[in-house]
């Protein structure tokens, strides 16, 4: 079992940049593709982006692509999601997620473990 937690969410300015971190602890998440979701209020949540197990290949959602970059460091059993221009549409809370594969998913059904989440909140 792969436990993770979430860090680095924050109340910024619109155009603002922050990096949330999800820490994995248990056994090796190396092989495991991952992702991040998000859930603003009254919403449902969403997918934001993806990586594969080897870092690789990515994957986003349009909402986000070019501002926000996803990565991972499999020595130090975390995955990152950098987010530049931030906008007041990205405001959620943000949660990490560890996919059955190795490549990357878009669908919450591909998850099987998943963080408590970060609150981010973007100020206009």
């Amino acid at each position: 079992q792969v436990q993770l937690v979430e860090s680095g969410g924050g109340l910024v300015q619109v155009g603002d940049s922050l990096r949330l971190s999800c820490a994995a602890s248990g056994r090796s998440f190396s092989m495991d593709g991952m992702g991040w979701f998000r859930q603003a209020p009254g919403k449902e949540r969403e997918f934001v982006a993806a990586i594969n197990w080897d870092g690789r290949a990515t994957y986003y959602a349009d909402s986000v692509k070019g501002r926000f970059t996803i990565s991972r460091d499999n020595a130090k059993n975390t995955v990152y999601l950098q987010m530049n221009s931030l906008k007041p549409e990205d405001t959620a809370v943000y949660y990490c997620a560890g996919s059955r594969y190795s490549g990357y998913r878009q669908y919450e059904y591909d998850y099987l473990y998943w963080g408590q989440g970060t609150q981010v909140t973007v100020s206009s």
